[in-house]
């Protein structure tokens, strides 16, 4: 157990809890640093194919804490730049975890909350979660979650709901791209053991290198050199080790020595 947040590997699968339910999982800066230290620790950790990030309580995450965000009122320059990197990091550590990440989402998901939710490949939620990007009510943008939002739910829904801090509800969400699942709060557990389930079928080696594909798709307009990438991506791989005995198990209708 660490401050504010339990890791705990069983099996594959490794699983982040916030525990600060009390104040519904609202960040302060120790929670930031565990949480990417957490993500770091299971990017690198062979044992881990899958991670979980899932929050005690009724909601997911409320964002910043409000005694950080009243401390913040008395920094200087440099204190603000110093928990901006903090918290950015953070987001950082779960965009890149070499890793499956799957979020649980109950409850609400706001600022930095929502952003760890469009940070994760994949989030299922229940119905009654609620979400936004309040920032631009207090007089600043959300600037550290903006990239990942965009990502996952496109800049014309971000325009809206940046620019007007309104919630929007699980099915929103889902439309959007934020969710990828909306189950009734008694599956919630089944959603996410389904997807579990899925990502273990996977080649980790492949599922890290896809990961990575994305980020680079992301960043590069298509042309010759992302062409050059993608082919020497597709050669790497499909010469890999791990390929062989993926199309071996395909060939002999077995299973992969990656499913157990």
């Amino acid at each position: 157990m660490t401050e504010h947040i339990h890791l705990k590997i069983t099996g594959a699968v490794a699983t982040i809890t916030l525990t600060r339910p009390e104040v519904h999982n609202a960040l302060d800066p120790a929670m930031v640093g565990n949480i990417a230290q957490a993500f770091q620790k299971v990017s690198v950790a062979d044992v881990v194919r899958v991670v979980v990030i899932e929050a005690q309580g009724p909601s997911f995450c409320a964002g910043g804490d409000i005694a950080w965000t009243r401390r913040m009122l008395e920094m200087q320059t440099e204190e603000v730049s110093r928990d901006a990197m903090q918290m950015a990091v953070m987001l950082d550590a779960i965009d890149r975890c070499a890793k499956p990440v799957i979020a649980r989402i109950q409850g609400a998901a706001l600022g930095l909350g929502a952003g760890i939710v469009a940070c994760a490949d994949m989030a299922v939620a229940a119905e009654e979660a609620s979400f936004s990007l309040p920032e631009i009510r207090a007089g600043f943008s959300p600037t550290l979650v903006t990239p990942y939002m965009a990502a996952a739910m496109g800049t014309r829904a971000c325009r809206r709901y940046m620019l007007s801090g309104e919630r929007f509800d699980a099915r929103e969400a889902l439309r959007l791209g934020l969710l990828h699942a909306v189950v009734t709060a008694d599956k919630l557990d089944s959603a996410r053991d389904l997807l579990i389930e899925s990502c273990l079928k996977g080649a980790p080696k492949a599922q890290s290198a896809a990961k990575d594909l994305l980020r680079v798709i992301d960043d590069s307009p298509a042309g010759p050199d992302l062409m050059r990438y993608t082919v020497a991506q597709f050669t790497d791989q499909r010469t890999s080790a791990e390929c062989r005995e993926g199309l071996a198990a395909l060939v002999e209708k077995r299973k992969p020595n990656w499913m157990g």
